[in-house]
């Protein structure tokens, strides 16, 4: 395919354009001052200035038939150095090839914007939901279903909610911002009666990447699969994305329910014997149960999460084994942070980069299952 624009002189980095022109001027400057002996006639005018702009296109080769037009804008720039000192010296009209880890950064920021695009992109017929399961406790299943949610929601613009389907009441209220009146104890009274999403919102903590939650606010009598359905079936109406953020009682009706709403499963683990073998032992019972459960453990997506405690590289290795052997191949580790380990509140901002690329990146795993999946 042929590509045609018009070609002018300007610099692809401007920056260098007026370091050239700083460093002519300081020349015809030094070039005046300069005591050379008596002063040269000035040369007369030419009575045809030079017209040195191209005015015809100049033909543009571009390879291949499947053209990413987005990119186009940036391609020229991004063939020479823009960082350190070769950056610095193509600012000045001398181009170097970028180095080694310019190349891997720059390799790293495509695949940050093509995740991003991925999930912003996706869209399905009708609403989809993301269980986040794993019977052990301690293992990440909150602060996992916060960030998945927080970051869809952020990367989309909204129209995600994350829910709790514990039985008993679990730490998503506490650790999501905000503290709402009301929460899912008062949903599950008052479910029947919800006509609009602006109803709905009174029950949900909107978090500051757009994600709405709804967690328990206090006691509210244990929840079961009918009270599950009938939650999972009111936020449909009004949200995308539902996240659910489950308990650690695989046989319970609720966890059933979230099972028989759920579209994809997520499941954290640390790098822990007991997380891998309790995710795995889940796994194979939803395996057993056949048709739409068993196709959830197949399609599962792993969350390998750090929480800065001790890890012995021989168990380390042994879940990969685990993982490997269960042949769980979607899996995605999140460096430590410090802010996830405070065992507070979570707010997306305050998270380490390498922790908010890892998560987006999951998230574009899942909305691709998603897509792959949900009908």
């Amino acid at each position: 395919m042929t590509t045609t624009h018009p070609t002018d002189r300007t610099s692809p980095f401007p920056g260098a354009a007026r370091a050239a022109s700083y460093i002519e001027d300081d020349i015809d400057t030094a070039a005046v001052a300069a005591p050379s002996g008596p002063a040269a006639p000035a040369p007369e005018p030419e009575s045809d200035p030079v017209d040195l702009t191209l005015s015809e296109p100049v033909e543009v080769e571009v390879e291949g038939p499947e053209v990413d037009l987005g990119t186009l804008a940036v391609t020229n720039e991004s063939r020479f150095a823009q960082t350190g000192l070769r950056g610095a010296l193509g600012r000045v009209g001398i181009k170097l090839a970028p180095s080694a880890a310019e190349v891997t950064a720059i390799a790293e920021a495509e695949q940050i914007r093509r995740n991003e695009d991925t999930v912003r992109q996706a869209s399905w017929g009708r609403a989809v939901s993301i269980l986040v399961a794993n019977p052990k406790g301690g293992v990440g299943k909150t602060p996992v279903s916060l960030l998945l949610g927080g970051t869809l929601a952020a990367i989309r613009g909204g129209s995600v909610a994350v829910v709790e389907v514990s039985d008993d009441p679990g730490a998503l209220t506490f650790r999501s911002e905000g503290a709402p009146s009301r929460g899912l104890g008062d949903l599950v009274r008052d479910a029947d009666e919800i006509r609009s999403a602006g109803q709905l919102a009174g029950y949900t903590a909107l978090q500051s990447s757009f994600a709405a939650v709804i967690g328990s606010t206090g006691p509210r009598p244990r929840l079961d699969g009918d009270h599950v359905t009938a939650v999972a079936r009111v936020i449909d109406e009004y949200f995308a994305i539902r996240v659910m953020d489950s308990g650690n009682q695989p046989s319970s009706t609720a966890f059933q329910a979230a099972v028989e709403a759920a579209d994809v499963l997520v499941v954290p683990i640390l790098n822990a014997g007991d997380a891998a073998l309790e995710a795995v032992a889940m796994l194979d019972g939803l395996r057993a149960a056949g048709d739409h459960a068993a196709g959830l453990a197949n399609n599962a997506i792993v969350i390998r999460l750090h929480d800065g405690r001790p890890e012995n590289p021989q168990v380390v290795a042994r879940i990969d084994r685990i993982l490997a052997t269960n042949q769980l191949d979607h899996v995605h580790i999140v460096p430590y942070d410090a802010h996830i380990a405070e065992r507070g509140q979570i707010t997306l901002s305050k998270l380490a980069p390498a922790t908010r690329h890892a998560i987006a990146a999951a998230a574009s795993d899942v909305v691709t299952t998603l897509q792959n999946l949900a009908h």
